[in-house]
């Protein structure tokens, strides 16, 4: 889904003239395709009409096992679209406060064990009206990527049904009990479970990170929507949809009409109103073109997108009012049932934000317009310890971004291979990018890609997320609005609502949703059903696809193609529309006044602020930093040489990293680990950051303490720097200053002990 969901119209693959024995004339056209007066022959007439026909049998035997696909689908008792066996390690309605979630242990295959000294990974799949399972439903995808990298690996799934009563606190709590069961299981020195949260379930975990950020290492979030008003001009349609329809009074009477249930459907049919022509023709033409190789993929993304779930009108109503219509979560105004603020800038693990230009549903801006919402600078995100790396994908869909076998093989894959290098990163703004691979040190990296983290500022972040101060403030009357309308449906209409719907009527309700009748009404249960897959079955064993260079079958393409653009000229003339109606509404100032808003109130949006013990905590920070400018030992030394030779480079490759790596493994025998490593580089860092001439300075201090061996060792480490690439004048005088020192220390310890 951008333009398109994950199952996206491929390029049409039809058997050419020349592979079917026929022969091209002059033109280029197959000989007897066309009469002497240049028509099409009544041959090529002939052909098109049986395998239009063949063809149309064959479409609606797919459509067949489509509807028997989700009757079987409805009747698992834990319905979900794994591709990989698991076993249940915890459930969620077992926990003190039930819900219905559920952590699962993948098992890899025989032929990719687990090496439990690694880092264990988590995978959480979007609650959005979907099943769960999409991050793993192939071989190539987060999970597959994960297994292959030799990493435990968890899943977190869900059941259709909540439970009664649960909210979306609960559900944080569950995933909290979640984590803490994974991390007893994995006491491994590699550090604490990376979590990858997609979509909905990346704004979810980001909330629980930071009420326990003590469970997490890094954090990857796919197209997770954390700053729901952000959004460029003309191209994001769906932030309009809560104001054009008054508000979230409308989310709480589908929930009422439900029975306390919100059927997860309306919201899968939304994402399908954003692109009609996919929707209404596209996705189904492209199945009937290529009956005869798309089916089995056709089929496989149909079960999910088909896999309806609920939410509790309790948890939709806090999505909605808070989330998307409140905007609170990007500048910490929500609050935990026990008063806990939710705090982003709480997080200390570092922030992986994935997301694509390609995304109509969650647009970059969405996606990083947090940062902005939260920090007013770079050193506002220094003084919060923080670690935020994005990266952007140039055309990708929605789905395509935790879906899509290609991001897998690239994006996750070097996201996870390269885990450790994230974990370490000081605090600061990163952008990644992912590139060819020009290495010239096999022993550091031998891959297709490589992974380059490149230091880059909060402007860079505001250039892309481009916030606007008026259209946060029509946002903000849209949001109160909204209260106004919400109170008075509840005041005078839900009691009314409530009243006339029973468990029976909101089972007809959900039942006859359009979306669920366009897979319950053709399946086998239908009586012609049997009738369609006799035949089909004949045609398939007699099918011959018609040439691609028949005319008709050349008429048929085109006028597919007139029909995609007339339904992308009604999508943007109506999205037009909605986005100038959107505008003339919440510009009045009469709207305006009665969402409480005067004309001279200032339209910026507030962020939070931050607290006299936090300004203290960060000066006592500072006064520990410079008094630890002498402690460590050749660890400590080499890192800080690193980053004093690489200080006015503002990029990092994964090759400089794994070498950096390297820094630390002879004290793995003495009970090393990434935890302390981690808190070695950010220290070192952070000491570089504050007085680079006093850290450089009191090396020699350092690696007193050492064993000659060792202090030549590291310099041996360094000097392979050169082998990764060429060095900067600056950098090249940086290391050769950084060997003498080292080279100086060893020998003064060596005739310290002769």
């Amino acid at each position: 889904m951008t333009t398109e969901k994950s199952y996206r119209p491929q390029k049409t693959v039809r058997p050419d003239a020349a592979e079917e024995g026929s022969t091209a004339g002059p033109s280029g056209n197959t000989l007897g395709l066309f009469s002497a007066a240049g028509l099409p022959s009544v041959d090529a007439m002939r052909e098109y009409t049986v395998d239009t026909w063949q063809r149309s049998i064959l479409y609606a035997d797919v459509m067949r096992q489509r509807g028997n696909q989700y009757q079987a689908h409805l009747s698992e008792e834990v319905p979900n679209v794994l591709d990989f066996p698991s076993e249940v390690v915890l459930s969620g309605r077992d926990l003190p406060r039930p819900v219905n979630y559920w952590l699962v242990r993948i098992i890899p295959p025989e032929d990719k064990p687990t090496d439990h000294m690694k880092r264990p990974f988590v995978v959480i799949d979007p609650r959005a009206g979907h099943g769960p399972g999409i991050g793993g439903f192939k071989v190539d995808s987060e999970i597959g990527v994960v297994i292959g990298a030799g990493h435990p690996c968890y899943f977190i799934g869900f059941l259709p049904d909540p439970v009664p009563g649960q909210t979306i606190e609960d559900v944080m709590h569950a995933e909290a009990a979640f984590l803490e069961k994974v991390i007893a299981s994995h006491p491994c020195r590699e550090g604490k479970p990376a979590v990858i949260g997609n979509c909905q379930a990346g704004w979810q975990i980001l909330m629980t990170a930071a009420m326990r950020p003590e469970l997490f290492g890094p954090i990857i979030v796919a197209g997770a929507p954390l700053s729901y008003w952000a959004g460029w001009r003309g191209r994001n349609p769906m932030r309009y949809a809560a104001g054009l329809l008054g508000g979230s009074w409308l989310t709480a009477m589908t929930s009422d009409l439900g029975a306390g249930r919100f059927d997860g459907a309306w919201l899968v049919q939304n994402f399908e109103n954003l692109n009609p022509a996919n929707t209404l023709w596209s996705k189904q033409h492209h199945l009937y073109t290529n009956i005869d190789t798309e089916a089995s993929r056709y089929l496989g993304f149909e079960k999910y997108w088909g896999g309806y779930v609920y939410l509790n009108d309790v948890e939709m109503q806090y999505i909605v009012d808070d989330l998307f219509i409140g905007n609170r979560l990007a500048t910490a105004e929500l609050l935990t049932s026990d008063g806990v603020r939710i705090d982003l800038r709480n997080i200390r693990s570092p922030i992986v934000v994935f997301c694509s230009y390609g995304d109509n549903i969650t647009p970059p801006p969405q996606a990083l317009g947090w940062i902005t919402d939260l920090y007013d600078d770079d050193k506002d995100v220094l003084t919060h310890d923080q670690t935020i790396i994005y990266a952007t994908h140039e055309s990708v869909g929605h789905l395509g971004i935790f879906v899509s076998g290609a991001v897998s093989r690239k994006e996750h894959h070097k996201f996870a291979t390269n885990i450790d290098l994230i974990d370490v990163l000081p605090a600061g703004i990163y952008r990644a990018t992912i590139a060819e691979n020009s290495q010239k040190d096999a022993a550091l990296s031998t891959e297709r890609y490589e992974l380059s983290i490149e230091r880059e500022g909060i402007a860079s972040v505001r250039e892309i997320v481009q916030p606007d101060p008026e259209s946060d403030r029509r946002f903000a009357a849209v949001a109160q609005v909204s209260k106004i309308n919400l109170g008075l449906y509840r005041q005078f209409v839900q009691p009314w609502v409530r009243q006339a719907v029973t468990p029976q009527t909101a089972h007809w309700v959900q039942t006859m949703h359009p979306l669920r009748l366009s897979y319950e009404w053709w399946s086998d249960r239908n009586p012609l059903a049997p009738v369609i897959a006799d035949t089909a079955k004949k045609v398939r064993e007699q099918r011959t696809p018609i040439a691609g260079d028949n005319p008709f079958l050349q008429i048929q393409g085109a006028w597919s193609d007139a029909i995609v653009k007339t339904l992308n000229l009604w999508r943007d003339v109506r999205d037009d529309a909605y986005e100038k109606a959107f505008e003339w509404i919440y510009s009045s100032s009469w709207v305006q006044a009665l969402a409480g808003q005067a004309a001279d109130d200032d339209p910026s949006r507030k962020r939070p602020s931050v607290s006299p013990e936090h300004r203290a905590f960060m000066a006592q920070e500072i006064a520990g930093l410079r008094n630890s400018v002498a402690e460590g030992g050749a660890v400590e030394a080499g890192i800080r040489a690193v980053f004093y030779i690489h200080r006015f480079c503002s990029s990092i490759d994964e090759r400089r990293a794994n070498l950096t790596l390297e820094l630390h493994q002879p004290d793995c025998d003495r009970g090393f680990d990434m935890d302390s490593f981690r808190e070695i580089v950010r220290r070192q860092a952070n000491i570089i950051r504050i007085d680079a001439d006093a850290a450089i300075a009191a090396l020699p201090q350092l690696l007193a303490r050492e064993e000659p061996a060792r202090i030549r060792e590291v310099a041996r480490t360094l000097g392979r720097l050169r082998s990764l690439g060429p060095l900067s004048t600056i950098e090249e005088s940086s290391l050769t200053h950084m060997l003498d020192v080292f080279n100086v220390a060893a020998a003064s310890q060596e005739a310290v002990l002769s």
